[in-house]
């Protein structure tokens, strides 16, 4: 059909050649924006996730690159080109080719990664099989994209004779070469090997609450050499992915969010503890930080100036038992301030008095 309109049309070749690549292109992105227009028609009802928006969000940008490409690789057979331009330009489309689609399997990935996002989210209140799908996610998701875009360039090469050949040759030198990276690369497979296996047994996870070098915090992102532990007053604190295989932590959420908390009272030995008990039960039973599974008033202690008393609450997760510490040592004070202001702390002094005879 297209070596009739030429014939019929008698364009010049190089006019031809100019027509005929910039219709390709432009019908690539047509097309592309007939896709975009019609997905984006389709969830325009849809407010919170959708598949359809999360594609056009990712793969618009590589198929306005991939789609004008194709066409115009579909179109390159009808140019009236000598064998020499001809060849070139077709090596040139084909390398455009190789990285558009390899830019397009990025964006899958990543609308892959939308999707697995949304079916497991970790604003539910109990998100341990969330935080550990994540986990496995973000690493797959980096060691995928890094596959594709090795495999991208190796495909780009080896689109080339000369370049075959020299691979070839490189071959025999593979096995000392592979010793020398090994050494200087040490230090970074390290990290790279314990990024898989915090990925598959996951000591920690996406969201995991940490104490860390003294620090607590939640773990904010896992890549595949460092961590990063979002600290509770907005700090970043970043480790090396391998700290997590040779050096002890605490891990608060583990096998669940579910954990204990203690406030402190110091008080006199006059102090009434049932009264302070029932006190201490009448603040938590409608709280709504409490979870109403421990609560616990115990004296744990008896120094020689004051006897200490334990509440021990439960809460959904650390931040919540946090807050609600704060909340009993805060209303436990006012109510012994008020009621009972005699058991507060005291020092104790005895002084001898001496015989009126011995004053003189």
């Amino acid at each position: 059909m297209l070596e009739d309109l030429q014939k019929n049309l008698h364009f010049p070749p190089f006019l031809w050649n100019i027509i005929l690549g910039c219709a390709a292109v432009l019908t690539g992105f047509v097309i592309k924006l007939l896709l975009t227009v019609f997905l984006k028609y389709t969830a325009r009802n849809i407010t919170d996730y959708s598949l359809v928006r999360s594609v056009v969000n990712r793969l618009g940008k590589p198929i306005n690159y991939f789609l004008p490409v194709l066409v115009f690789n579909m179109v390159l057979p009808f140019m009236e080109l000598s064998p020499e331009p001809s060849t070139i330009l077709s090596k040139i489309v084909e390398i455009c080719l190789i990285i558009s689609f390899g830019f397009m399997l990025t964006g899958l990935v990543k609308v892959f990664e939308d999707y697995m996002y949304h079916t497991y989210d970790l604003k539910k209140e109990d998100n341990l099989r969330e935080r550990k799908l994540r986990t496995q996610l973000q690493f797959v998701r980096k060691l995928t994209i890094s596959m594709i875009l090795v495999l991208t360039l190796c495909a780009v090469l080896l689109s080339f004779d000369n370049l075959r050949k020299i691979g070839a040759g490189l071959l025999t030198g593979v096995g000392v070469g592979g010793i020398i990276v090994g050494f200087a690369a040490q230090r970074s497979l390290s990290n790279f090997l314990a990024g898989m296996q915090i990925a598959f047994t996951q000591p920690i996870r996406i969201d995991d609450v940490l104490v860390v070098e003294g620090e607590w915090g939640r773990v904010e992102e896992i890549t595949l050499t460092y961590v990063v532990l979002a600290i509770w007053d907005e700090r970043k604190l970043i480790l090396p992915i391998n700290y997590f295989i040779e050096k002890p932590f605490q891990n608060w959420t583990r096998t669940g969010s579910n954990i204990l908390g203690t406030a402190f009272l110091y008080l006199d030995y006059n102090a009434p503890v049932d009264a302070i008990r029932t006190e201490f039960e009448r603040l938590l039973e409608d709280h709504p930080l409490w979870d109403k599974r421990v609560k616990v008033v115990h004296v744990t202690n008896i120094t020689d100036r004051v006897m200490e008393i334990r509440l021990l609450i439960s809460a959904r997760s650390s931040g919540k038992a946090f807050d609600l510490r704060c909340f009993l040592r805060e209303k436990m004070m006012l109510f012994i301030q008020e009621k009972h202001p005699y058991c507060l702390p005291k020092t104790r002094a005895e002084f001898d008095k001496k015989p009126s005879d011995q004053l003189l």
